[in-house]
């Protein structure tokens, strides 16, 4: 009887164990195709679709993870993120799923490039610039909703970039309104002050043509300006970095797991408050990923993305769908 070493969704080594064992947690849902898995012999760890002998068993109808709908049923539960571990199992993703994943993304950045280019048209730019503020919602659903699939080893396609609209529209607009103006408010101190100290300027301001250099004078009074209110902004950005880290899956669980905003919201908090600094951890390590990506003569960034959102499905699926071991 065969052996195998498993990665599980926290990222740890579990094993020896069966293929029988493997097989059950198959049905169970603990495991799913894309997860690592070493058989004996093995030099490295590779997706369970890639083993033959469990073959039979995707060709089954897909588990799927029955929906929680209230804050209170993620109570008990607790995880704990692998940070490089979210990275490598998103790269590992990515790269069993490049053409789906990586199209994907591309479509969702070209349009909203497409829609945020024609909202600095004259005339129809405003209708453009509603539009972008009610899409942009659902779009990132869709695209989370697509990461999640593809982890999960149900079936995927393009068009899951567009769930969004069909599934939760209402919902993950109000998710990126609600959660948007009150990450916006901790910046509201930041904003007022900024106002204050930039009107004595405005007489100077109103003078600046297109092509016409600022005088020095002006240009010390805005770094003035700049200067004088920098420690607040930094100040108001620690609240509205907070909350944003506490609100960073309630897209995905609205998506997912049919959630109202309000209540996507509560769990998201929850969840996220039981080790914030886990998730914040991974954040960085993302946007880091993007910014080396950008510096690759900004081409990088068309692989670190995909990753990225892969890595923080990844995350999503511990936190919220995996008991912790």
């Amino acid at each position: 009887m065969a052996n195998y070493l498993i990665i599980g969704g926290d990222g740890k080594e579990y094993g020896p164990v069966t293929d029988e064992e493997v097989r059950k947690w198959i049905g169970e849902g603990r495991l799913n195709a894309q997860s690592l898995a070493k058989g004996e012999g093995d030099t490295e760890f590779r997706p369970l679709a890639q083993f033959p002998e469990f073959a039979d068993t995707y060709a089954q109808p897909p588990v799927t993870i029955a929906p929680l709908v209230s804050a209170a049923d993620f109570a008990e539960r607790d995880y704990e993120l692998d940070l490089g571990g979210c990275i490598a199992r998103g790269w590992e993703l990515v790269k069993n799923n490049l053409g789906l994943l990586f199209v994907g993304v591309l479509l969702y950045f070209l349009i909203e490039g497409a829609i945020g280019g024609l909202a600095s048209v004259p005339v129809i730019g405003p209708l453009f610039s509603i539009a972008n503020f009610i899409c942009s919602g659902p779009l990132m659903g869709g695209i989370f909703y697509l990461f999640i699939r593809v982890n999960r080893g149900q079936p995927a396609e393009i068009g899951d970039i567009f769930s969004g609209f069909r599934r939760a529209f209402g919902q993950l607009f109000l998710g990126v309104l609600v959660t948007g103006l009150l990450v916006g408010l901790c910046m509201l101190p930041f904003i007022v002050m900024f106002i204050i100290k930039l009107i004595p300027l405005v007489g100077q301001l109103q003078h600046i043509h297109p092509g016409n250099p600022l005088d020095p004078a002006t240009i010390d009074a805005l770094k003035s300006v700049l200067f004088a209110t920098l420690p607040v902004a930094l100040v108001c950005a620690i609240p509205a970095t907070y909350l944003s880290v506490c609100w960073k899956f309630t897209l995905p669980l609205i998506v997912d797991k049919q959630m109202d905003f309000g209540t996507a919201m509560k769990a998201s908090w929850k969840m996220v408050n039981k080790h914030w600094w886990q998730v914040f951890g991974l954040i960085i390590l993302i946007s880091l990923l993007n910014v080396a990506g950008f510096c690759m003569c900004c081409v990088g960034i068309l692989l670190s993305v995909p990753v990225g959102f892969a890595a923080l499905m990844i995350a999503y699926e511990t936190i919220f769908n995996a008991e912790k071991s």
